[in-house]
């Protein structure tokens, strides 16, 4: 019986984590190198990816990222806030179907890429959230630098 609640607490749609931080800066470029010479992170063009463990699979490599986006970027639209946040979820269609019947506005359709699925929605204040349903295992085997 136990297995059953196990898997079951698997594929119950929720957020399973931080996948991300977007923030905007006057210049991004700028931002990241101070972060990369004063705080050590390992940088690229879109800012860094921190490299962590699953919990619940030791061996398995985790990340999330951190970019700062230039101002004037609309990757934020429809929000008027100065940061989102990217959390990590599973089952993201069953999440979706379940935001929509609470109400939530879901900004567009799931979007799949090789490193995994992404929504966006808007929570209650006006602040746009992404959520992504990750496959690490990409950027495990992209053996890109990270921050850890």
């Amino acid at each position: 019986m136990m297995k059953d609640a196990s898997k079951a607490n698997k594929t119950q749609p929720k957020v399973t984590g931080i996948g991300g931080i977007f923030f905007f800066s006057e210049n991004p470029e700028q931002t990241r190198n101070w972060y990369a010479e004063h705080l050590g992170l390992e940088v690229n063009q879109w800012g860094s990816s921190f490299e962590f463990r699953n919990a619940h699979k030791p061996e398995e490599i985790n990340y999330l990222q951190w970019s700062p986006f230039k101002n004037d970027s609309d990757y934020f639209k429809p929000s008027e806030k100065e940061f989102m946040i990217n959390y990590r979820v599973q089952n993201i269609e069953a999440l979706v179907e379940q935001l929509k019947s609470k109400g939530v506005s879901i900004l567009d359709d799931i979007e799949s890429f090789d490193y995994g699925k992404f929504v966006h929605i808007m929570d209650g204040e006006g602040r746009k959230i992404e959520l992504w349903e990750p496959i690490d295992y990409i950027f495990t085997e992209m053996e890109g630098k990270t921050t850890k």
